[in-house]
């Protein structure tokens, strides 16, 4: 997708990484827990992006900055998250996040990760 493709509101340094799903990521480092790293993410989601079910090698600690966003993890109710909302995905579950509001959502996301592993593995 070209710049002048970009819908309107999402930021001018995001990337379209899927459908309707754009990121920045902010940071990467390795941590003192050998094997393991944090990268931080800042994630926009257009009313129409599509959700996809995936999983991450390691935690997702996830805070809504704007918008609502509905988040569905394996074996839990469907839960929508605001702005100021927090959650956390455990290592490995299965989850899919959806923009259910009419504007451009955002969420920063958190990953403390096993390195040198795929940060995200789509599930079909």
């Amino acid at each position: 997708m070209s710049s002048t493709d970009r819908p309107e509101g999402i930021s001018p340094t995001a990337v379209e990484s899927a459908p309707g799903l754009w990121r920045i990521d902010l940071q990467r480092h390795d941590l003192s827990i050998p094997g393991r790293e944090v990268i931080q993410t800042r994630v926009e989601f257009t009313p129409d992006s599509p959700p996809f079910k995936h999983f991450h090698p390691g935690e997702e600690i996830i805070c809504v900055l704007q918008g609502t966003l509905e988040y569905r993890l394996e074996g839990q109710p469907p839960m929508v998250c605001n702005p100021g909302d927090a959650l956390t995905v455990p290592y490995g579950v299965h989850h899919q996040a959806r923009n259910v509001g009419d504007g451009i959502a955002v969420e920063l996301a958190t990953y403390v990760v096993e390195k040198g592993k795929p940060l995200l593995t789509k599930v079909e």
